[in-house]
């Protein structure tokens, strides 16, 4: 870092010997100081520090890491600071721009958020539309901020003439929940390229969120055709069909044109998902027919959609014979699940330990030998056999991180958050940064402790390395709301939910509605968690919570 930071520094014209080094020396405290402050997850200290460190050293990289940090950390005023010291050091291009547009949305002033964004559009840096699309999505203060500010760049014509970036802002109007800019987007995208397949699918995307759904099956049923010669569409249009809960026709759409063991296992997973076994049985025949060859994966797909059909008998068979390869090891933990299926559970528990035992076994597939074992007991509810078959990978596998985040998910299903705490924090040891376990122990922290302030630095910790995850997000909004900071939290709620459609995240969403006395709303996202997942725990949690 050091090294880093006198090769930057730079040296004034006329400076007597030495002040560039007087410089690093100035700054090299506070850039430690905003380093440890950004590994501890506090990133108001953070931003605070390393505004110095870019002012001691007068370096352009600092100041814009400086204008990063303060814009995660939320704190305005250094970030404008920061901003200042990053202009004057000679910052230019998309990435300041984007800065700019952020900083300004965030106070709430669209005028110079629309002047910062029509400028980042018509930027000479390659794909700078993709950044402007960035600071939409994750800049604006709620959706109607983020839906005016793109509507003005629409007017302004300022999108590129390239049907990615056309296609794209349109999506984002739909994540917006705006019918009416995300229609007259499709429209403008129709005239621009017309014919173009992929134009028909956004206009179908558009219609399903307008909940129009005959209308959207009459817009894919014009590119349907097209699919028999195009492998990528047609995995696009069964997509929109499967959005549409249409399994049949997704299915049907995969069954045109050329097959392959993906396309088969994709119309399996519908079909089953369909329920309609007369015509995956059917697809298993069409299967079973070539399966006389030992393909391992053919025969570890027949295993599957046997065991689907719950013809287990079959399904072992297929299973015990793959002949080789990789798929080997995923076909003998299959078998060990099939014949716990039978009821035989001495013999599953028996074929896993012959697995974990087995010295020409893959590290992984010994690895999940074991937490399939613990995933079968706790099936079982034999809650001590579970944590014997924890406690014995993690002999064989001291500290696996998969192992011990499954442990400290199974600790906290039975409230046990102080050993769940202890897991959690044995990954952390071995891995620092671990985003998923510095996520998982932060939100376990804020949803089962009042020990709030502590979770939101291991979410911090978390948000940094990976500002854009919606699982992350939505352990920050919902920390907020566990501090009281409601606003703020449904900020960061709808924009995680704008990112991915959870059932966990719509019931954080509804609850923080609910505080704030916006009760139609709440009921309205409380109804998408039950479509999305009936029996979510955190949906249930908050339904008794509200009583709604």
């Amino acid at each position: 870092m050091q090294a880093d930071l006198v090769q930057s520094a730079p040296a004034k014209a006329g400076a007597a010997p030495g002040r560039a080094d007087d410089a690093t020396t100035q700054s090299l405290e506070p850039l430690l100081a905003g380093e440890f402050a950004l590994q501890a997850g506090r990133l108001d200290a953070a931003a605070r520090w390393y505004l110095e460190a870019a002012r001691a050293a007068q370096d352009i990289g600092l100041a814009e890491r400086a204008t990063r940090i303060a814009l995660l950390a939320r704190d305005d005023e250094r970030a404008a600071q920061a901003l200042g010291l990053w202009r004057e050091h000679g910052g230019s291009g998309a990435s300041l721009l984007a800065a700019e547009a952020t900083l300004a949305m965030r106070r709430g002033d669209n005028r110079a958020a629309r002047r910062h964004l029509l400028a980042l559009m018509r930027s000479s840096d390659q794909d700078s539309w993709r950044q402007a699309l960035g600071v939409l999505g994750a800049g604006a203060r709620d959706p109607d901020q983020a839906a005016e500010l793109l509507q003005y760049l629409v007017e302004r014509n300022a999108v590129p003439a390239q049907l990615e970036a056309w296609l794209t802002f349109g999506a984002l109007a739909q994540r917006l929940e705006q019918p009416v800019l995300a229609e007259r987007i499709v429209a403008e995208v129709v005239e621009r390229f017309p014919g173009e397949p992929r134009v028909a699918l956004l206009r179908a995307s558009q219609l399903r969120e307008a909940d129009k759904p005959d209308q959207a099956r009459a817009a894919l049923a014009l590119v349907e055709e097209q699919a028999a010669r195009d492998a990528g569409l047609r995995l696009a249009i069964a997509a929109e069909y499967d959005a549409l809960g249409d399994l049949q026709r997704a299915e049907q759409t995969l069954a045109r044109g050329p097959q392959d063991d993906q396309t088969y296992a994709l119309r399996a997973s519908l079909l089953a998902r369909e329920d309609d076994n007369s015509a995956l049985v059917g697809l298993y025949r069409e299967l079973r027919r070539d399966a006389a060859r030992p393909d391992p994966q053919r025969r570890l797909l027949l295993g599957q959609m046997a065991e689907f059909l719950e013809r287990f008998d079959e399904a072992l068979d297929w299973y015990r014979g793959v002949p080789g390869g990789p798929q080997r090891w995923a076909a003998r933990l299959r078998a060990a699940n099939v014949l716990h299926e039978l009821e035989r559970g001495e013999e599953a528990f028996a074929a896993l330990r012959d697995i974990q035992s087995d010295a020409a076994a893959p590290e992984v597939a010994r690895r999940d030998a074991y937490l399939l074992e613990a995933n079968l007991r706790q099936q079982g509810n034999d809650a001590a056999g579970e944590l014997n078959a924890f406690a014995r990978g993690l002999a064989a596998f001291p500290d696996e991180p998969e192992i011990l985040y499954a442990r400290a998910l199974s600790h906290e299903r039975r409230d046990d958050i102080a050993r769940a705490e202890a897991d959690f924090r044995r990954i952390l040891l071995a891995e620092p940064d671990s985003v998923a376990a510095l996520n998982a122990l932060g939100y376990t922290l804020a949803d089962r402790t009042t020990r709030y302030q502590e979770a939101l630095e291991l979410i911090n910790r978390a948000r940094a390395a990976d500002p854009d995850n919606a699982a992350i997000i939505d352990s920050y909004g919902w920390v907020l709301y566990r501090l009281g900071r409601l606003d703020e939290a449904l900020i960061e709620l709808r924009r995680a939910f704008s990112l991915q459609k959870d059932a966990e995240i719509a019931a954080h969403l509804a609850q923080v509605l609910w505080a704030l006395d916006r009760r139609e709303e709440a009921l309205r996202y409380f109804e998408e968690a039950r479509e999305l997942d009936p029996d979510n725990r955190a949906l249930q949690r908050a339904l008794e919570k509200t009583g709604a």
